[in-house]
């Protein structure tokens, strides 16, 4: 009997007192060092008749390939156990049967003399002729061999292991005399086992000798061969000589069909096995596939199904290469399954304790040369995907034959991609938990196709730089302590059908000019429809595609710095579209949102909100935050929708909401992640702000998160925070009637009873001019002139009061219709030949001399946050409709803002003035003629007088203009 596997079932029965050897493992199959040893005959044995007759054993390797299959009816493609095959593939081989071989005669020599009659001679020959692969068939039966059977070197023979059976094909036999009890060994053939015992001479052994000497295989060197072709002369190392089939499995091929295996490259590719390296590879649609490594081509067989397999004769996996025959074309490429991960283990641990400071490096696609490779390497984080695939352009989007691996417990897949490069669309298809499959744009896709089409394409930035002088500069003063000026601009409808490179030609003269000295870019991450402006996300790291590339976005940021202008962007961090090819349920079950759909769904908006309590979730936005920042030289986020995230119950009904570990309604996994964030972002980009658009009471918006407040929580750690209130109290003022707005004072007076308790900015942004809410200008009560003279007041207000400034795009100019992004701003309104440019390009002109004076100005900014930089004159004088206040910097030096929101000219009006300084002049009066005013001015220095009023030692008497506010500092 040929010796089976370990695997194939029960060894063989022994008869009593005999020692039965125990089967061999696979690593002694593989064992080079281990010799074969036959087992000692038993002294009972020495009785047994003399004439026995020896069975030829067969030890020789199993040819695979194409050869194999024509000489041989024999198919282990399932039965043989491989490494790394499941245990279920392992239990189909043992049910298979195996076929019978017909072993042809051979022209080899005899390998012993036997001293036997004809009879027995012939039915030892045909017991060598019917032995099959795994039982020899008995010849006729005698006494004789009834009696060999029985002896101790039958049982030895049966029992070889599969070693012992290659050395002793390749064994001189050993001769021995009739009477002695030893039996004669002989080998029964496989065909490639034939070849080589042909020309093996046999060896005498001394005659009283009772075992068979063990003999050194001698080792020759391994010949290329194309794979399924047998080698003659071929001798393979020992641990070799058990061929297996290289043929995928029956398990494997269904869970890589299915796109559902985690493991392709323990299966895929090329591995050592017993008897060579097997080459496995899966190529849906190819006509063959060769192997090609040095000088070596073999061609795999076709297993069907798009699966080829060979098994090369071969020591170590050499340096291969694969030639794929599609029908029409032939293209030689790497193997992906050939390579070892790209990711280590440092990356896989800080992704899962959300920690990986640089996420957008390690997860997505990015080119790069891979153990001396080109490709691309593509990562990402699907825990509940049953399997990852790869599809597009490169595959026509059939991600069949491209399956990515599971790198342990971690949830993340890779794969890399020899050969493939950028400017390559992609997405990941995605088997759910249930068997159904997705087609998912990746997360962290750097770059995208342009809406409506949804693809992630494969990028890399070749950018360089021009910026480092205003890098170095930045950092120097805190954003509260500095001039901070914003102008805020939808950039798809700033100048409808600019690029960012055509935009980098403009944008940065237009904003220079006016004197701001901040852009805010309402948000330019990815976003499948414009009516969102940006605030509905889908590609968090990738600029929107409508303008132009991400090194075209780093161009204009560029050249934005390079004009001296800071780069703020709206940040997205709260919620996320529910788009079936973007993040919602990303890979079959919550993943990005809340697992509570109460607590996923945001009841605004129809979106969902992010889980912040997940470790990979918030690692996902902080790493963001850093992306927009260290990439493309952001210099501050603007956090959206802040108040949403600190909230369980935002806009929910009782019921809607389940209340925290404390019984509150605070979302503390919110609170933990923004604090998070903002340590990270201004731990790691100097010079960088963040602010948040919160529009509750939240204390400690701005105070650092080490600094516990009276609720207990520490600081969220922004740098600034919207004035919503002020916003909204001040624009209700100003839309009142004059007559009516005496009654209203204290809704421009009660900022500052807070205006010290955070770090501000008064914003007048997008949100106030859209949604039949009107432009700036038509919030005005009154005729043309007061309307465009109560925004030429309001504004002049608004840039004394302590805190930093916001403005939108067109309202610089007075645009009197609502902003709409399929239009932008109405540039028409500037166009000399418009009869009424010259009110709009007073109301510009206005703003430029509000920045300019500003950021010349220390009193308007230095102690924004700081009481001792506000004073107030007169904040009661409702029924004059009149506000005046000094602000002061640290030296204390002055500048008095007067405003008079009355459509009338109030002569000789005094206010109460600082009595050490010997005279005031104006330096900014809205209602000046080139503003488009009535041209009511001080023109002349103003000198105090030494009448106490407003609980002041002097006083000075002023002219105030109509619906105007005047600024006045020493002269």
């Amino acid at each position: 009997m040929t010796p089976r596997p370990e695997s194939s079932g029960s060894r063989p029965k022994g008869t009593a007192g005999e020692k039965i050897p125990e089967q061999p493992t696979a690593a002694q199959q593989k064992s080079a060092a281990k010799k074969t040893a036959v087992p000692k005959q038993a002294a009972a044995k020495k009785a047994a008749p003399a004439k026995a007759t020896a069975k030829k054993a067969a030890a020789g390797r199993t040819t695979v390939g194409k050869t194999v299959a024509k000489k041989t009816a024999t198919k282990a493609a399932a039965q043989q156990t491989a490494v790394g095959r499941p245990a279920a593939e392992k239990a189909a081989a043992k049910k298979t049967a195996v076929k019978k071989t017909a072993v042809k005669k051979t022209a080899a020599r005899k390998a012993t003399t036997v001293k036997a009659t004809a009879a027995k001679s012939a039915a030892a020959k045909g017991a060598a002729a019917k032995t099959g692969a795994t039982k020899a068939a008995p010849a006729k039966s005698t006494a004789a061999e009834a009696t060999a059977k029985k002896s101790t070197a039958k049982k030895t023979a049966t029992t070889k292991s599969p070693a012992e059976k290659a050395t002793a094909a390749k064994t001189p036999a050993a001769k021995t005399p009739a009477k002695k009890t030893a039996a004669k060994k002989t080998a029964v053939k496989t065909p490639a086992a034939k070849a080589t015992a042909a020309k093996t001479p046999a060896a005498k052994t001394p005659a009283k000798k009772t075992a068979v000497k063990k003999t050194a295989v001698k080792k020759a060197p391994a010949r290329e061969a194309p794979a399924g072709k047998a080698a003659a002369a071929q001798v393979v190392p020992p641990e070799m000589e058990v061929a297996v089939s290289p043929a995928v499995g029956a398990v494997d091929r269904e869970r890589l069909l299915g796109g559902t295996h985690h493991a392709p490259h323990s299966v895929l590719g090329a591995h050592p096995v017993p008897g060579g390296v097997a080459f496995r590879a899966f190529r849906p649609y190819a006509r063959s596939l060769t192997v090609v490594a040095g000088e070596l081509r073999a061609e795999l067989h076709d297993d069907g199904e798009g699966f080829f397999s060979g098994l090369l004769p071969l020591r170590d996996v050499p340096e291969y290469r694969l030639i794929v025959e599609y029908e029409g074309t032939v293209l030689e490429t790497e193997d992906a399954y050939r390579f070892l991960p790209t990711l280590g283990d440092l990356d896989l641990h800080l992704i899962g304790e959300g920690r990986h400071e640089e996420l957008w490096t390690a997860l997505g696609a990015h080119p790069m040369t891979h153990e001396g490779v080109t490709g691309t390497r593509f990562a990402v984080w699907a825990p509940n995907a049953r399997g990852v695939r790869v599809a597009g352009t490169f595959n026509f989007w059939d991600g069949t034959g491209h399956v990515m691996r599971s790198l342990g417990s971690s949830g993340v897949w890779e794969l890399f991609l020899p050969g493939i490069g950028e400017g390559e669309l992609y997405k990941f298809e995605i088997t759910r938990p249930d068997g159904s499959r997705t087609m998912r744009a990746d997360p962290l896709a750097r770059r995208t196709e342009v809406p409506p089409a949804t693809s992630s394409v494969i990028t890399s930035s070749q950018y360089e730089w021009g910026d480092a002088e205003w890098l170095a500069r930045r950092a120097e003063a805190p954003a509260h302590e500095t001039p901070f000026s914003v102008y805020e601009i939808h950039l798809p409808s700033w100048r409808p059908g600019l690029t960012y490179r055509q935009l980098a030609e403009q944008l940065p003269g237009y904003v220079k000019n006016l004197g701001f000295t901040h852009v805010e870019l309402m948000p330019v991450a990815e976003h499948p429809f414009g009516g969102s402006w940006g605030y509905q996300v889908t590609g968090f790291y990738a600029p929107t595609a409508r303008l132009g590339t991400p090194d075209d976005f780093r161009f204009l940021v560029d050249k934005l710095h390079q004009a001296g202008i800071g780069v703020l962007m709206d940040w997205v961090p709260a919620h996320f579209p529910r788009d079936d090819w973007a993040l919602a349920e990303f890979d079959g079950r919550p993943l990005y949102e809340h697992g509570d759909p109460l607590r996923a769904a945001h009841p605004d908006w129809g979106t969902l909100e992010f889980d912040f309590g997940r470790n990979e979730v918030r690692n996902f936005l902080v790493a963001n935050a850093l992306y927009w920042c260290e990439e493309f030289h952001i210099d501050g986020l603007r956090v959206d929708a802040v108040a949403s995230m600190l909230y369980l119950d935002y806009s929910r009904e009782p019921g809607q909401w389940t209340p925290n570990e404390h019984g509150g309604r605070e979302n503390l996994d919110a609170v933990a992640f923004l604090q998070e964030m903002n340590a990270t972002v201004y731990r790691r980009v100097p010079g960088v702000v963040t602010i948040a658009e919160e529009s509750t009471a939240w204390d400690g918006v701005t105070r650092a998160t080490h600094h516990e407040g009276p609720s207990g929580f520490g600081g969220l750690g922004f740098g600034l925070k919207w004035n919503m209130g002020w916003m909204h109290d001040t624009l209700q003022y100003m839309s009142h009637e004059p007559v009516h707005r005496k009654y209203h004072h204290h809704e421009m007076t009660f900022s500052m009873v807070y205006a010290y308790s955070e770090n501000y900015v008064l914003p007048i942004s997008h949100d106030e001019v859209v949604h039949g809410k009107g432009s700036l200008v038509s919030k005005m009560p009154g005729d043309w002139w007061q309307q465009r003279a109560g925004i030429r007041s309001y504004l002049g207000f608004m840039w004394a009061h302590p805190g930093k400034q916001l403005l939108f795009m067109g309202q610089e100019f007075a645009q009197g219709a609502e902003w709409s992004e399929t239009h932008g701003p109405d540039w028409w309104l500037l166009d000399p030949g418009y009869g009424a440019e010259p009110d709009h390009r007073g109301v510009r002109d206005l703003v430029r001399d509000l920045n300019t004076v500003y950021r010349a100005t220390p009193s308007l900014w230095r102690l924004d946050t700081d009481p001792a930089g506000f004073e107030w004159i007169v904040g009661d004088a409702a029924d004059d409709n009149v506000l005046a206040f000094l602000r002061l910097d640290r030296e204390g030096v002055p500048v008095l803002a007067v405003s008079n929101f009355a459509p009338v000219t109030r002569q000789d009006y005094r206010l109460g003035v600082p009595e050490d300084v010997p005279a005031w002049h104006e330096a900014v009066n809205t209602d000046a003629a080139r503003y488009g005013g009535s041209d009511v001015t001080n023109p002349d220095p103003v000198k105090p007088e030494p009448q106490p009023w407003h609980g002041r030692p002097a006083s000075i008497r002023l002219t105030l203009p109509p619906l105007a506010t005047v600024w006045l500092r020493p002269a």
